[in-house]
């Protein structure tokens, strides 16, 4: 059993009893002392007026004056606890009220002092719901009273107390290290914390991955009952098994990956196929296939707990960290030759590109070819002649990349969604990814045309559970604020584009469509684009059909395609594989003929309730459960994604030290302004102290730098020709200095003609 209290209050929901029975099933409580010390917490919790036991039950008490968020804070001691509702204002914790709670957990915060119009709320932790650091990085010194462990993360105002069990930590002395926390801080009394790795002498010295993984505690080793379930699995099939489901197995089936993820040693997994056929009325039928990961992997199993732990699969480059381990991927993958359970969506598309008609159902495939994007590419553009096999499969990929993908892409666009351009592409799922929203790859344009059609497969899902009525985990993208675009708008008027809004009230995703044909007209193009992308809030989960901003879905979407590399996939194939099987499928049991609940079809027919009100309120409670546990870990693996990316930024500038780029000029604070290398996407900062020619003063509502004497103006847009100066590896932060201005003279004509405003602020 391991769960934290956030976990455990997240069943209780609409201020519903919930039972201990039900609390040890969902929290996995398999002994009497899993038992007893669940018993323990929620006494405890009892006692703090967190819970109300009611006839043997327990309620959840909500306090007006407490609130549950996320601490994040300064390297000079402050914090603010940041609550999940976007529109909450952050709340100050003074750190004598931090009750040793530290940088990332999830705490209830009191608050204590309102705020004003001119100051946030303050506030004290009550309780730690959720601790965000169970291990660290950390350097090892020598003190009187023993080795401490000083956490390379600025912003753990603490040290940790290590054991020598072993005589080693001598020589680990001004190394860097991975810290496990065995015991949080009580009271006075420090951290305990143990060594579990060596990684190097400094940051640059050890493995980047390294450092990313133990930074954000990523795992990739597995246990051992989670290795002997794999090995209970077999790959073969019954004729009752394939007996129940759709035989595709003569269709020509084909599977499209990423180069890296087709090598053997690779641990991604091959959780997508595809069919492609024209029905009798002209339309295109897509046969969208997922390995069914749900007939392998039952519910509360050791492989799903693991699963459910760690919630996402993890992309590093060339090592991928999968929710499962690789011993499962040889049984379960779409390899080409062999027979595969699947759960297949099949999309009726019409002429003009909009789904007419969907259906899922449980099937059997067999793969004939596994191509990788590059090879997909290779074959549509060389013009070359196939025969064999090939010449079958290349016929499906013309029609699939230019015939029916264009025609998806044609629609999205006509209801406003938009799609960014960035050099590398570094997600290695089929749908929106963690980005949100379509990313388009010069170099690899294809990947984008098969996620226009992967992502109709959630949408078709999420339109079904939403008309049935059924209980679903749903994807969503709020509509980025105000605040967020307000430095790029200036940025794009200085470089005069036509940045305008549709609409005062709310942002839409036909703006971003405007912002890049906008951007497209300037050489700082994949600048701007790299900048409005960072302006997206990531995707998150919910049990309700929010729009999403990205992909410019109003009522709803799902996830659904990598049921092997994203727990929620997983959950949502169980969901629909449950209804498909055991569903009502028609009003009482004297009707003869019933629906087909794989199919839209029907959706006007059905008028009774699908599942019975016990299954519905289930899988609802599963759900609520899972929501918090999905986003935070979704947050994780983004944060551990661009923190490699970052490292590697790094190290490629501190080898061109001294060198000189040309880059724009983004952001302009008091203290300095930041530059965007245009060729490697590199931000750094050009302090106001290193520039020796004049002292610059801010003027804020021109957002630029100005020389007292010369009157030379640093502004949002210009083009400068900066030096690295010094590179921080682990920070990621990149000092810069003026080399030269290419456009000194406009700069000071600019200046000249703007004084009489500057003099008004």
């Amino acid at each position: 059993m391991d769960f934290s209290v956030a976990t455990l209050l997240s069943y209780f929901t609409d201020d519903k009893l919930v039972a201990g029975k039900f609390l040890e099933k969902k929290l996995e409580c398999n002994s009497d002392e899993d038992s007893t010390d669940l018993q323990i917490v929620l006494d405890a919790l009892e006692r703090a007026k967190l819970l109300a036991k009611e006839r043997g039950k327990y309620r959840r008490i909500t306090d007006e004056g407490i609130v549950e968020a996320k601490l994040r804070c300064s390297s000079k001691g402050f914090c603010f606890a940041i609550q999940d509702s976007e529109d909450a204002e952050d709340i100050y914790i003074r750190e004598t009220y931090l009750s040793n709670a530290w940088n990332g957990d999830r705490v209830l915060v009191k608050i204590i002092k309102e705020g004003t119009r001119r100051r946030s709320p303050e506030g004290a932790v009550k309780l730690i719901l959720e601790r965000a650091n169970p291990s660290l990085l950390a350097k090892v010194v020598k003190k009187e009273e023993g080795f401490r462990a000083v956490p390379l993360d600025d912003r753990l105002l603490f040290e940790l107390e290590l054991e020598d069990k072993e005589a080693q930590l001598q020589e680990a002395i001004d190394h860097l290290v991975h810290v496990s926390v065995v015991r949080y801080p009580i009271a006075q009394h420090l951290p305990l914390g143990e060594v579990t790795k060596v990684l190097g002498s400094d940051a640059e010295e050890a493995a980047d991955t390294d450092i990313v993984c133990c930074k954000h505690d990523l795992l990739r080793e597995f246990p051992e009952d989670v290795m002997a379930a794999i090995a209970e699995i077999s790959a073969d099939l019954s004729d009752e098994a394939i007996a129940q489901r759709r035989d595709l197995r003569d269709q020509l089936t084909i599977t499209i990956e990423d180069e890296q993820h087709l090598a053997a040693d690779n641990e991604a997994f091959v959780e997508n196929a595809f069919t492609l056929s024209k029905t009798d009325s002209g339309a295109w039928l897509l046969g969208i296939h997922l390995a069914d990961i749900a007939e392998y992997v039952p519910e509360g199993s050791a492989l799903d707990r693991w699963a459910k732990k760690h919630g996402t699969a993890v992309f590093l480059g060339d090592t991928t960290i999968p929710i499962f381990p690789p011993a499962l991927k040889e049984k379960i993958s779409l390899l080409p030759g062999g027979d595969r359970l699947t759960l297949s969506i099949f999309l009726t598309i019409d002429e003009q590109g909009v789904v007419s008609e969907f259906e899922i159902t449980p099937s059997v495939t067999r793969v004939d070819q596994s191509l990788s994007y590059q090879k997909v590419q290779h074959l549509l553009s060389s013009g070359e002649e196939v025969e064999g096999d090939l010449k079958d499969v290349l016929a499906l990929l013309n029609d699939l990349i230019f015939n029916l993908s264009p025609l998806v892409k044609a629609q999205r666009l006509q209801r406003g969604g938009f799609q960014i351009s960035l050099p590398e592409v570094v997600s290695a799922f089929k749908d929106e990814g963690r980005f949100g929203t379509m990313i388009v790859s010069p170099s690899l344009p294809v990947r984008s045309l098969l996620s226009e059609v992967m992502i109709l497969a959630g949408r078709a899902v999420a339109e079904h559970m939403t008309a049935l009525e059924l209980p679903a985990i749903y994807c969503y993208q709020a509509q980025p604020d105000f605040e967020s675009l307000e430095n790029l708008i200036k940025l794009g008027g200085n470089l005069e584009l036509d940045l305008k809004l549709e609409s005062e009230e709310e942002l839409l995703p036909h703006d971003y469509q405007h912002f890049i044909q906008e951007f497209s007209k300037v050489d700082a193009a994949k600048i701007l684009n790299f900048l409005l992308q960072a302006t997206l809030d990531s995707p998150r989960y919910g049990k309700h059909p929010h729009p999403h901003f990205g992909l410019a879905y109003r009522d709803g979407y799902t996830r659904i395609c990598s049921p092997a590399q994203r727990y929620g996939d997983l959950v949502m194939q169980r969901i629909l594989k449950f209804v498909l099987s055991e569903g009502r499928d028609r009003r009482s049991s004297r009707v003869k003929n019933g629906v087909n609940l794989g199919s839209n079809t029907c959706h006007e027919k059905v008028n009774w309730k699908v599942l019975t009100a016990a299954k519905q309120a289930e899988i609802e409670e599963t759900i609520a459960g899972l929501l918090l546990q999905l986003n935070d870990q979704e947050k994780v693996a983004d944060d551990a994604e661009k923190d490699l990316q970052g490292l590697k930024k790094a190290e490629k500038m501190k080898a061109h030290t001294g060198d000189t780029f040309k880059g724009v000029i983004t952001g302009v604070q008091s203290y300095g302004f930041f530059v965007e290398i245009e060729d490697l996407l590199v931000e750094g900062l050009v302090h106001v102290s290193s520039l020796k020619d004049d002292w610059y003063e801010y003027r804020a509502r021109h957002s630029c730098l100005v020389g007292r004497k010369n009157r030379v103006a640093y502004r949002l847009g210009n083009t400068v020709e900066v030096e690295v100066k010094s590179v921080d590896y682990y920070r990621q932060q990149i000092d810069l200095a003026i080399a030269k201005s290419s456009d000194d003279a406009d700069q000071n004509d600019q200046a000249e003609s703007t004084d009489e405003s500057w003099e008004e602020e």
